[in-house]
């Protein structure tokens, strides 16, 4: 297995107000395969985003060691090429867009680490149209809707060519529409350019599109597996304040009441599929 990014026994903790200890990762292991598409469920305070800094060298663990391609994110000499390769989009687009004009933003990544004018130009074009954004190029970011903005957060990213992209609740302060233009832009890189998608999320839908599913709580992964290994474990999810898809949940009460009924779906076709062979209605 070809790891992009190894935590290994990972332990974070800081002092509070009062000067206590307060443990956020409590002794974590986790591999993120080179080319995969993980999604990190928790509820607040479980430790998701503190974990996502860690994936580039934002915040340092405590004890245990992260490597990004071989390089340990506490060595200082390394922190430049491992957040080249790792780019992080965070929950307000609003706090990461620093231009006026929307190809100027996606240019300051770029220009900051030193690459030429010529390259700047290609890489923005590049991950403008990667975003499905080039044709407001020239716009204004402050008049673009929320899910607007947030593609040109992932832009802004992507022109700095990382091999990995982490996204920290990207969709948390957007509307319906928003949410499902950028879900859908991060499944495409992941898809077709094969590039690492680590997705931190709290909507179950979110989650049921990626490889794999990790689950934390209290600082400790608690479930891994594959979307529908993991949304199997209903009543485990709901113990520790979260909800599995809509389907899921569906299906698992049908099969409660008795109904003969397949339980690995995730999505709404396969729980229509599924209805449809317990009620005998396929097609002939």
């Amino acid at each position: 297995m070809d790891n992009i990014i190894e935590l290994n026994n990972v332990v974070f903790d800081y002092s509070d107000d009062n000067d206590n200890p307060v443990t956020v990762l409590n002794g974590i292991s986790l591999g993120i395969e080179r080319g995969s598409f993980t999604a990190v469920l928790g509820h607040n305070g479980s430790g998701k985003s503190t974990m996502a800094k860690l994936f580039n060298a934002l915040e340092h663990p405590s004890s245990g060691t992260v490597t990004v391609n071989g390089m340990n994110t506490i060595d200082q000499k390394h922190e430049f090429d491992i957040r080249k390769m790792v780019g992080i989009v965070f929950q307000n687009p609003d706090n990461q867009i620093v231009a006026s004009i929307v190809e100027e933003d996606v240019a300051f990544g770029p220009e900051n680490l030193g690459v030429e004018p010529k390259e700047i130009r290609k890489r923005v074009d590049e991950a403008l149209k990667a975003v499905d954004m080039y044709e407001y190029r020239n716009h204004a970011p402050f008049k673009l809707s929320g899910g607007q903005k947030q593609r040109i957060a992932i832009a802004g990213i992507l022109a700095m060519q990382p091999e990995c992209i982490v996204l920290d609740e990207p969709t948390a302060m957007l509307d319906p529409k928003g949410r499902r233009e950028v879900i859908e832009t991060v499944k495409r890189l992941n898809k077709e350019k094969g590039m690492t998608v680590v997705l931190i999320t709290h909507f179950m839908d979110e989650a049921a599109i990626a490889d794999r599913v990790v689950v934390m709580d209290s600082g400790k992964f608690i479930l891994d597996g594959t979307p529908v290994e993991v949304f199997g474990h209903i009543k485990e999810l709901k113990e520790v304040g979260l909800d599995v898809p809509q389907p899921t949940e569906l299906v698992g009460l049908l099969k409660d009441d008795g109904i003969d009924i397949e339980t690995d779906i995730i999505d709404v076709d396969g729980c229509v599929n599924a209805l449809m062979k317990a009620l005998n209605l396929e097609e002939k």
